[in-house]
């Protein structure tokens, strides 16, 4: 049962998709349009219940499940103990559940709550970290710091649970392009993450940082500084075991590497994107046809 606007990370394009919530709890990051026009709602255990017991007489065979919208992992520990004991009744086959998830709505749990979330098949936490650099998430109204963010990534994996980060490349803006760049690289290098996504600020109509791009407070990167931005965080990065991807429609060209393993082939792919001459010098580039 979904009601729309709906989002899901690409990986969770084969899963059910359970709103059991609508909307983000805080919903005030400047760059982020997701839910600006979603009223937040958590909906009840019985509602949820109902939810799934209909899923489940359609697709009684799904293995894996996306809870949205939002972060999902605020909801208390018994909220989500028992939205994943009642899943867990109705599908004998799944695998596994995913949800997005913040530092500080990780952090609300303990270590003990975490792992029995792990048992009742709680499996990959999607967490927006953007950037490690403290001010340009302060600028953005981020409303987490990258301490707590990292904290949280590290408690959550000591936990058994797999967490795929999210940063935005351009988010410090001309301004803090190198601030961000180097923080952002410190920050992963102590999470450790399993997945990485990188993925380019696209300043979205209706949004604060469209309107300081418009009144010519935020300088966006032109996209020959987005990939030199990335080359930058690619340069800083001591990563052991790290699938890492910047395939979205935002990046200028799909990359994908398993970090550290593959640093030198990644850093050389750079290179030679940055030197062929094909990148925009003087704008951000196209705009993406979604996002």
């Amino acid at each position: 049962m979904l009601n729309h606007p709906q989002f899901r990370p690409p990986a969770e394009a084969d899963s059910l998709i359970l709103q059991v919530d609508q909307g983000c709890p805080y919903n005030g990051c400047t760059f982020c349009g997701m839910y600006k026009q979603v009223r937040y709602q958590r909906r009840s255990l019985a509602e949820i219940r109902k939810m799934i017991e209909m899923e489940a007489r359609d697709a009684p065979y799904v293995n894996r499940v996306f809870l949205a919208d939002g972060d999902v992992m605020r909801r208390s520990f018994s909220d989500l103990e028992a939205i994943l004991r009642e899943l867990a009744a109705h599908f004998p086959r799944l695998a596994r559940v995913n949800v997005y998830a913040t530092g500080s709505g990780i952090m609300a749990k303990s270590g003990e709550e975490l792992r029995a979330l792990r048992a009742l098949k709680l499996h990959t936490l999607y967490l927006g970290l953007e950037s490690g650099d403290e001010e340009s998430l302060r600028r953005v109204n981020k409303g987490e710091t990258a301490e707590v963010m990292v904290e949280a990534g590290k408690l959550a994996q000591d936990c058994g649970l797999k967490v795929s980060v999210m940063v935005l490349l351009g988010l410090g803006g001309v301004e803090r392009t190198g601030p961000h760049a180097v923080a952002t690289a410190q920050a992963l290098n102590r999470m450790q993450p399993r997945l990485l996504s990188a993925l380019r600020v696209v300043p979205v109509p209706g949004t604060g940082l469209h309107d300081e791009v418009v009144a010519g407070r935020f300088l966006p990167l032109t996209e020959l500084q987005v990939v030199q931005e990335l080359r930058r965080i690619v340069q800083n990065l001591e990563l052991t075991n790290t699938v890492f991807r910047a395939n979205h429609t935002s990046n200028p060209i799909p990359l994908e590497a398993r970090l550290g393993r593959d640093k030198d082939r990644l850093f050389a792919e750079l290179d030679s994107l940055i030197a062929s001459g094909a990148l925009d010098s003087r704008t951000p580039g196209r705009t993406p046809l979604w996002l």
